[in-house]
């Protein structure tokens, strides 16, 4: 029998790694600042325009760049240092956040720089997600990854609880410009946890010698292997009609609730707090199957179309902090789904299409999903990602059985010569 004392220590392992868990700190420091910035820029464009279409203009420019360049990005990060590469990537996002936030505190910020802008951080991001993603197996190891992402998932989103909090505050009383500035200055947690990290207790992947064709290969290897292709089809999809949370929650709270600022950073805590809770579940888990990811999209679809249909605005925040719990889950699955499977030269690339599959396909979903809760309702545009997420889970769920039932034989093949070995 598990006793409580376990099951908290299994919850928290990869923290016991030096480097991890500076990373953590930093991270703490870092994505607080990165939920302001996400809040205070819908919030942003909506005042500047009245326009739910061009909230999701914005938010695709800023996601466009990995749909095109985050393989390549992947390629960037199999050939290189994850460590010195996130330090000239969050060092520049630091400098385009404190640019955003002058233009909006010296009044002359107008439609066309805020494009540009989050079209500059889609930049960065494009080389920065899949080196930022397959930095934790070189911190953490095999073993612990499933873990580091989840507790890795639940800082994102207990930051979501904090930065909108934050935001909203701040948006309201002194303007939307101080939440861009906190947030380039919250740059330098990550970037003095970098600096502090003992490079000599990781395990990096060897480096990829320069080579034509390196993105060829990464796209014929995920081709051919089901364990990483079903999960990155699904992330796809989901990604591409419901992770467009920052799309919609503004116009869910504004047009659907009647709602201000206020109303729009609560809807996004509660995603956060119960994305916390579900991460915390996610780390104490032993079971990594590859069909508990489309169990979890089943569960995590089901949810969101009950949020799309609550009737007040008491109880979508009690539906939203469920979805946030089942949204984290799948999330987490998903990405450690892929390290675990994913060959060590091939990770890079195998994460730099994850970062196309769910954020490089937020230019095409959150335009979509944009005009849909503009023109047809915020209702319609919430549920259509969750039947998505529901048809995602279903259709891959006997693939991905296939994957548990082909890592079981693997297994039990490898036994005996694993047994004589030792």
């Amino acid at each position: 029998m598990t006793t409580p004392g376990a099951t908290i220590r299994r919850t928290f392992t990869s923290l016991s790694i030096r480097n991890y868990r500076l990373y953590f700190i930093g991270q703490a420091i870092s994505v607080s600042g990165t939920w302001m910035q996400a809040v205070a820029q819908s919030w942003l464009v909506l005042q500047i325009t009245g326009s739910g279409t061009a909230i999701g203009v914005a938010t695709a420019l800023q996601f466009l760049p990995m749909l095109f360049l985050a393989p390549l990005g992947g390629v960037i990060a199999d050939r290189w240092s994850k460590r010195r590469l996130l330090l000239v990537t969050q060092s520049t996002a630091a400098i385009l956040a404190a640019v955003l936030g002058i233009i909006v505190v010296s009044d002359v910020v107008e439609l066309w720089m805020v494009y540009v802008l989050a079209f500059l951080l889609g930049l960065v991001s494009a080389i920065d997600v899949p080196a930022r993603q397959t930095f934790i197996m070189e911190m953490v190891g095999r073993d612990a990854v499933t873990n580091a992402v989840s507790l890795n998932s639940v800082l994102v989103n207990a930051a979501r609880i904090l930065g909108p909090a934050v935001a909203g505050a701040l948006i309201v009383s002194v303007g939307i410009g101080p939440c861009f500035i906190i947030n380039a200055a919250s740059y330098a947690g990550v970037l003095v946890a970098l600096g502090m990290m003992r490079t000599d207790e990781m395990t990096p992947a060897p480096p990829q010698p320069r080579r034509a064709g390196q993105l060829r290969d990464g796209l014929r290897y995920v081709r051919t292997n089901n364990a990483v292709l079903i999960p990155l089809l699904m992330m796809a999809l989901v990604g591409t009609f419901a992770y467009e949370y920052q799309v919609v929650l503004p116009l869910f709270a504004k047009f659907t609730f009647g709602g201000d600022a206020g109303v729009f950073a609560a809807m996004t805590a509660a995603m956060g707090a119960g994305a916390v809770v579900g991460g915390l579940i996610t780390a104490s888990r032993r079971s990594r199957t590859a069909v508990a990811l489309a169990t979890t999209a089943v569960v995590f679809g089901s949810v969101q179309i009950v949020t799309a249909v609550t009737p007040t605005i008491g109880l979508a925040l009690v539906s939203l902090a469920v979805l946030g719990a089942a949204s984290i889950s799948f999330l987490a699955l998903g990405n450690a789904t892929l390290q675990l499977n994913a060959a060590p030269e091939m990770r890079g690339r195998v994460m730099g299409l994850w970062a196309v599959a769910f954020l490089g396909s937020t230019p095409i979903g959150g335009p979509i999903v944009g005009w849909i809760g503009e023109h047809i309702g915020p209702r319609i545009a919430l549920g259509l990602g969750g039947v998505v997420t529901i048809l995602a889970g279903a259709l891959a769920y006997r693939a991905l059985a296939g994957v548990d039932r082909g890592m079981k034989d693997d297994v039990g093949l490898a036994s005996p010569a694993a047994k004589l070995g030792s």
